[in-house]
């Protein structure tokens, strides 16, 4: 009988003891998986690449970059680049694309003499394609629509109003052609898919992820020209983070925005070194000792005095035509904007 109390006793603190282990709280990881750096913990290991990025030196040591200076989730980039599409249309636009670059002289380089400008070939049809009465009435509509934020512009970064107007206008058209292609596809078939510019593109790139975090911007979701250029002034990423401004304060920079495309490109003009209220080219009738460019029309040649203004235009575009018909164009368009204000 006693026998028999002692065993009951004894079963009852086996089952207290085997209870007591079941109560012990189970250990687990307790720092979340961190979404925003490229740092996996050791038990968590990133998705892998797929898709045409895939298995790339290039692309990877790009990631590792992004994700060790930047702090970019290695996961995050691995799914952007699996989504990435290479765009055999930009590859056609940029010119001699898998042309190695020209290897640089390192001799002794001779002085040049100094030549005369040479003519410019094609600007009667250049010129075309934005000095007619579309581009210059939809100018004149543009700066009535936005003539608050152009003054404010001009007061601010002490540039010439048209002239904002005129980038605007060459560039996109007042933004009704803003470019139709995924910047970041884009970016990433330039700078890993070609080789003269491939630096170039894979800095830009760098760029634009870093804009986009910066800004907020869902990178998959910007749409602008084949070479990665943005919003109504066709700003390329690193311009736009240098340069792009909040010209409504809605606490945004937004290039897409007619107000802050106007502040952006102001102040772009202003960091170039634009003189306000002075000349930007002026038509002579031969060759003079100052500076000047010669455009080959169907009707002969043109001859252009050109001053600094003209010169920080070609910042913009490094294109004689190309300054001179944002030259031309605003000053059309603020002709006939004064005629009927």
């Amino acid at each position: 009988m006693n026998l028999t109390i002692y065993y009951r006793f004894f079963c009852f603190f086996i089952i207290l003891a085997l209870f007591g282990c079941a109560s012990e709280p189970v250990i687990r990881p307790s720092k979340p998986f961190p979404s925003d750096t490229g740092k996996l913990p050791s038990y968590i290991e990133p998705r892998p690449m797929v898709g045409v990025y895939a298995n790339q030196p290039a692309v990877n040591a790009f990631i590792e970059h992004m994700a060790h200076d930047y702090g970019f989730s290695v996961d995050y980039l691995n799914n952007l680049f699996s989504q990435a599409q290479r765009l055999d249309s930009v590859l056609r636009l940029e010119v001699d694309p898998m042309l190695p670059p020209k290897p640089k002289y390192q001799g002794p380089v001779a002085p040049e003499p100094i030549k005369k400008p040479k003519p410019t070939a094609g600007w009667s049809a250049y010129r075309k394609q934005f000095l007619d009465e579309t581009h210059i009435n939809n100018g004149v509509n543009f700066w009535r629509a936005n003539a608050q934020a152009l003054q404010r512009a001009a007061t601010i970064y002490h540039v010439d109003p048209e002239y904002i107007i005129g980038i605007i206008g060459v560039e996109t058209y007042f933004g009704r052609n803003m470019g139709k292609t995924n910047t970041f596809d884009a970016l990433s078939t330039l700078a890993f898919f070609t080789i003269r510019r491939s630096e170039y593109f894979t800095k830009e790139l760098e760029n634009f992820l870093l804009m986009s975090k910066e800004e907020g911007y869902e990178p998959r979701q910007i749409i602008g020209s084949w070479a990665g250029a943005m919003g109504l002034g066709q700003f390329m990423p690193k311009s736009f983070r240098k340069l792009a401004v909040d010209f409504n304060g809605d606490g945004k920079r937004d290039l897409w925005n007619s107000e802050d495309a106007i502040g952006s490109v102001a102040n772009y003009f202003c960091n170039a070194g634009w003189r306000f209220n002075q000349l930007v080219a002026r038509p002579i009738k031969g060759d003079i000792d100052e500076e000047y460019i010669i455009l080959e029309t169907d009707s002969g040649n043109e001859f252009w005095a050109i001053s600094s203004n003209f010169n920080t235009i070609k910042k913009y575009n490094s294109s004689n035509k190309y300054a001179m018909a944002v030259h031309q164009l605003g000053q059309a368009i603020k002709q006939r904007y004064l005629m009927y204000k």
